[in-house]
């Protein structure tokens, strides 16, 4: 994630789940469990 795309979902107060992507499921396993990840809100 690039710095303008950081400043547009700040612009638009969405929040960012920050998490590994090394580990087999972890896109999915992040939408069903966001606590999986680290939010980032601004």
């Amino acid at each position: 994630m690039d710095a303008a795309a950081f400043a547009l979902a700040r612009d638009a107060k969405l929040p960012i789940i920050v998490f590994s992507i090394k580990t087999a499921g972890a896109i999915s396993a992040a939408i069903a469990d966001p606590s999986r990840g680290t939010i980032v809100t601004a």
